[in-house]
């Protein structure tokens, strides 16, 4: 049925909209992009990565995305009303000589967002600090907040996007605005790393370019992400060979319909470890 002509809204007004929604998710303007603090000026300076990681807290260049971690930090879930929310970019977490990384997606908006940790204060952390406890890559099983006593063994948790997005769903232009961080990141762990685990196809597709700009010779066209895939990248300046695993992402999509089991996220962990370097760790059953 056509829609009566009073109820219509304007086609100028719903282009007007669309183009709003544009600007807000991308960078704020060439004088941004430019700024001596963008992603792409600030990461390369950073000359380790405590220094990468108290510049990155300090990121404002999406506009969507730091309206949407902040008013999340104001307004909070019912649960957390005595919180104060981080609402800030959350840095990576784990050793600065970590030979085995793993890249998720994003902060959520209740967790990492919450507590300043990746993974921290979650369902899907729950999942993957207890894997990593059970294969001897952490101290302890949960992750609660810094401070709580966990310590990676070895490993190095970081993602693509360092802000909580809404939906769970950066868009392409804040994935390629946030990805010096990343390519920083993995540039200063070059000299220990030797494999780096990702979780789920956003983060596989985020991290590719970056390995390949960084030096690692990644096949053309690009592999497609799948749980199970193993590559073994040469390194472009000599160095030893990176190891790519793939691993379904530990969200509560994945692990409460049985997708991703705990066994299933231990035995890719244990192998991850071993051509790490780390020791042969525990597998699943």
């Amino acid at each position: 049925m056509r829609e009566p002509e009073g109820q219509r809204e304007p086609e100028g007004q719903r282009e007007r909209e669309r183009r709003r929604e544009r600007r807000s998710a991308e960078p704020a303007g060439r004088q941004g992009l430019e700024a001596p603090d963008f992603p792409s000026h600030a990461a390369r300076r950073a000359p380790d990565l405590p220094a990468l990681d108290a510049a990155l807290t300090t990121c404002r260049a999406c506009p969507r995305l730091v309206g949407w971690r902040e008013e999340t930090g104001r307004v909070k879930r019912r649960a957390y009303q005595d919180w104060d929310y981080w609402a800030r970019p959350v840095p990576g977490f784990g050793p600065p000589d970590a030979a085995l990384a793993l890249v998720g997606l994003a902060p959520a908006a209740h967790g990492g967002n919450r507590t300043g940790r990746m993974f921290t204060g979650d369902r899907s952390g729950d999942v993957l600090f207890a894997a990593l406890h059970a294969v001897g890559l952490a101290t302890q099983p949960t992750s609660t907040a810094p401070g709580d006593g966990l310590a990676l063994h070895g490993v190095r948790v970081t993602a693509p996007v360092h802000c909580a997005p809404p939906a769970n769903k950066p868009t392409p232009q804040e994935r390629r605005t946030c990805n010096p961080w990343l390519a920083r990141e993995l540039a200063l762990l070059r000299p220990t790393l030797r494999a780096v685990v990702v979780l789920g196809a956003f983060g596989w597709q985020a991290l590719l370019p970056v390995l390949a700009d960084a030096g690692w010779r990644v096949p053309r066209p690009l592999p497609r992400f799948g749980h199970g895939v193993h590559l073994e990248l040469a390194d472009g300046h000599g160095g030893p060979p990176l190891h790519l695993l793939g691993c379904y992402h530990v969200s509560q999509q994945n692990t409460f319909t049985g997708r991703l089991t705990p066994a299933m996220l231990r035995d890719v962990l244990a192998d991850a470890a071993a051509l790490a370097g780390l020791g042969r760790a525990t597998r699943g059953d």
